[in-house]
């Protein structure tokens, strides 16, 4: 079924190469970078390759300071507290992997928390002997203070460090991590925050936050390059902390920063353009990335809204909980299909078959529930919002 024209995308859209067949409403999975900063990825490359050994061994590490100090300063951290790695994913094996558990140490994660983190808590547990801990809170959810509330019924004697998202990626939820971090902290608990949602969706301010370990990609929504993520540790933490690769440096090298400098010769343009982003957000409205974010989550809000209504169904969680997404419950079939993170679901296929619309639709929850996930980037309209319901229940919902 082809439905033309399709909606039009806003007039921020001639900033990014997104194809104009496809009603893009997923910038959350994996992010989409706009062509100017693209093309300032491509000048780095050419600096890197028009003299290797000028730019690695010369130039790079002025770069690479810059880069850092300027994401240091838009997420209220300390230049010498944060470092590049690839993705929030690999921040979180680092972490994990430099700390020393023994058995009955408990690991305390909630049963919001994405599918890859929990597959490394499952990998820490069954080398080392450490429990799991799952605090549990529903979805659709009336109040925020049930999720601090859920996380601290779960902690014990044993609670070494607690792994919170701070916006959920199935159900989009903006968790109140400083609260649940000063809880936490209260009870001598370390807590690492996966914040992949966060950078460029919600103002940051990690050294206010004060978790000991914090983590946030920058392919999201800052809209940078793949391949560059930052990871914070609180000074105190450091000496623990060790790369995934040891390279020159070595593994206990004094600065912090020193280890996770050079892990071998790689394609370092991917963490030099965030810096480029931050300017690029800023030069874009005279409010600056406070503006942009701003926008995008009133057009989340509006989207939510206007889907609920054509749908009949109320809103799933207060407003404060939504940045830049929103999750949506939908009406789950009698069969669930097998679900695997190498292909999307039947339900996201038909809808890009059908009305050529990308967005996520997933299984969460136990039993697993049908949720369906918008995301709200400057380049996305109200007409495409209005399309995609109009889609859901005409064609693929006919029982709303």
């Amino acid at each position: 079924m082809v439905h033309s024209p399709l909606p039009s995308p806003s007039s921020f859209a001639s900033l990014w190469n997104l194809d104009p067949d496809v009603v893009f409403l997923n910038h959350g999975s994996f992010g989409a970078c706009p062509h100017p900063i693209l093309e300032r990825q491509n000048i780095y490359r050419q600096q890197m390759e028009q003299e290797p050994v000028r730019f690695f061994i010369r130039e790079l590490e002025p770069l690479q300071e810059q880069a850092r100090r300027t994401l240091a300063g838009f997420t209220g951290a300390k230049t010498d507290d944060l470092v590049f790695v690839r993705n929030a994913t690999e921040a979180v094996n680092t972490i994990f992997r430099s700390l020393r558990f023994r058995p009955g140490d408990e690991i305390l994660i909630t049963n919001h928390i994405y599918g890859a983190c929990r597959r490394i808590a499952e990998y820490i547990s069954g080398q080392t002997g450490a429990r799991i801990r799952e605090a549990c809170y529903p979805f659709p959810l009336d109040d925020s203070g049930r999720i601090t509330a859920a996380i601290l019924q779960q902690v014990t004697p044993r609670t070494r460090i607690a792994l919170i998202d701070h916006i959920t990626s199935p159900t989009a939820l903006v968790q109140p991590v400083d609260e649940i971090v000063r809880e936490l902290d209260q009870r001598g608990i370390d807590t690492l925050i996966d914040g992949a949602h966060a950078l460029g969706s919600i103002p940051l301010n990690l050294d206010a936050i004060g978790a000991a370990y914090y983590t946030a990609n920058c392919h999201k929504w800052l809209c940078g390059p793949k391949s560059a993520a930052i990871l914070h540790v609180r000074n105190d933490k450091q000496k623990e902390i060790i790369p995934l690769i040891i390279s020159h440096a070595g593994a206990r090298a004094e600065l912090f920063a020193e280890r996770f400098y050079w892990p071998a010769t790689y394609d370092p343009s991917p963490i030099l353009c965030p810096a480029d982003c931050v300017g690029f957000g800023n030069s874009l409205f005279p409010g600056g990335w406070t503006e942009w974010m701003d926008r995008n989550r009133k057009l989340t809000l509006e989207a939510r809204t206007l889907l609920c209504s054509i749908m009949g169904i109320p809103l799933p969680c207060p407003d404060n909980l939504i940045a830049s997404m929103a999750t949506l419950p939908l009406p789950t079939p009698d069969i669930i299909p097998d679900i695997s993170y190498k292909r999307t679901g039947l339900f996201q296929d038909m809808l890009i078959n059908r009305h050529h619309i990308e967005v996520p639709a997933w299984f969460w929850g136990g039993p697993p529930r049908q949720i369906l996930r918008i995301s709200a980037q400057l380049y996305n309209s109200m007409e495409q919002y209005r399309y995609l319901g109009e889609a859901l229940v005409s064609n693929l919902l006919p029982g709303l």
